[in-house]
């Protein structure tokens, strides 16, 4: 694959990768308290209206609508319904001291909230006087109001979260089908690298991708295998490429990917399977690998994405393409970030031939500000930051222009 070709813009890039998907087709059944950012499987209907019965939102008193007109009105208390109990039939001219939760009682139709009603104590039972004229159904929610039986809840591709699994098990759901989590290998490739704990030598830097990538991966609920630093040679490139791929859907890299003497993840891939695609116009990130890797003895194969070494860079580009692409793997149906058009605080004079995405933080002003120093290397921009601009190849940006900002928050699961 030549090197002159032009380069991919981002959405002709993502694009691409999204079209190679082959989505995972193992189901498992997990417990709905084990299934946190896990995606589902198969939609899911519910069995039973929600709530199955009228119930009062409010402690206060269950009352006929009719009993009440004009205010002041003297009701006898009749009856106590607290939440999980079944109240007798409510008579005319009487009212029941209900709870919150609580089935309304045969004949009533209002809940007056008890911070409208006052009780007399008598010996011959107790007096409420309702100072307030209710409407049919005040304060009832009525059964099958939030959800109604044989109603789909949640579709195939719903990307579970806490939300999700409550609203699951308001149906009596107690487990759920979910595809099985992706099998994602990783190794990261520079004789330069040094692990946290050890001395730095001369030319050595610490090894900040691994720890990064490992905690993306663990936030796409990936089942994660961590190969280590591997050697700058095209023996090691290979045979790490040929163990990873056995049992992994995806294998991800992280340096390597240029076009230096000492870059062997180009030549690797291809000896071991095909690269589909190479650079992006895409600032920081332009080196990104896309392929596939042979699976030798079995058949089949393991994508593989190379991402760039700087950290910046390898942070960025997982975002954009890695992220999307593990999603739509599970059959996660929308994979577009949320984002916002926001005001730029700060000029961007310079445009670059390249889609930008500028690490910036919103001020207390609404708008956003920029990380001084936007090189690939500066790690610091992105714990700094609150998220992503997406800057058009060409544009420059001057104080007020309205921005595509991405969080963080919308990119990090």
């Amino acid at each position: 694959m030549s090197d002159q070709k032009p380069m991919l813009s981002v959405r002709q890039a993502l694009d691409f990768l999204l079209a190679a998907v082959r989505p995972i087709a193992d189901v498992e059944s997990v417990e709905t308290l084990a299934a946190n950012g896990r995606v589902l499987a198969v939609a899911q209907t519910s069995q039973l209206n929600v709530p199955p019965a009228d119930n009062t939102q409010m402690d206060g008193y269950a009352v006929r609508a009719a009993d009440c007109v004009g205010g002041a009105a003297q009701l006898k208390v009749s009856q106590r319904i607290p939440a999980g109990t079944i109240g007798l039939p409510l008579l005319p001219g009487s009212a029941a001291r209900i709870f919150t939760g609580a089935l309304i009682p045969p004949g009533a139709d209002a809940v007056v909230m008890q911070e409208m009603c006052a009780l007399e104590k008598a010996d011959d039972g107790d007096v409420v006087t309702i100072n307030h004229t209710p409407q049919p159904g005040e304060w009832i929610r009525r059964s099958g109001e939030d959800i109604q039986s044989g109603a789909v809840i949640m579709r195939a591709g719903t990307l579970l979260r806490a939300q999700e699994l409550g609203l699951a098990a308001s149906v009596g759901l107690a487990a759920l089908p979910v595809v099985r989590k992706p099998r994602v290998a990783a190794f990261f490739t520079g004789d330069e690298l040094a692990m946290p704990g050890d001395a730095l030598k001369p030319g050595a830097i610490y090894n900040s991708n691994r720890f990064t990538l490992r905690g993306l991966l663990e936030n796409l609920g990936c089942d994660f295998t961590d190969f280590g630093i591997v050697p700058d040679t095209l023996d090691a490139t290979r045979d790490t490429l040929r163990r990873a791929a056995q049992q992994h859907d995806l294998i991800i890299t992280s340096g390597g990917v240029s076009v230096g003497e000492e870059d062997h993840i180009k030549p690797a891939v291809e000896a071991e399977g095909r690269l589909n695609m190479w650079q992006i116009a895409v600032k920081p990130g332009k080196p990104l690998a896309f392929g596939e890797v042979d699976r030798a003895g079995q058949g089949g194969s393991a994508f593989f994405l190379g991402l760039p070494g700087n950290p910046v860079s390898s942070f960025v580009t997982f975002l954009l393409f890695v992220r999307p692409f593990i999603l739509r793997m599970q059959g996660v149906h929308d994979v577009t970030p949320q984002s916002f058009g926001m005001r730029a605080d700060f000029a961007w004079p310079k445009a670059d031939r390249r889609n930008e995405f500028l690490r910036a933080k919103i001020n207390s002003n609404g708008g956003l500000d920029l990380f001084p120093n936007q090189s690939s290397g500066v790690l610091t921009s992105t714990v700094w930051g609150d998220g992503l601009i997406d800057n058009p190849a060409g544009k420059t940006i001057a104080a007020g222009d309205i921005v595509r900002f991405i969080p963080f928050n919308a990119l990090l699961y």
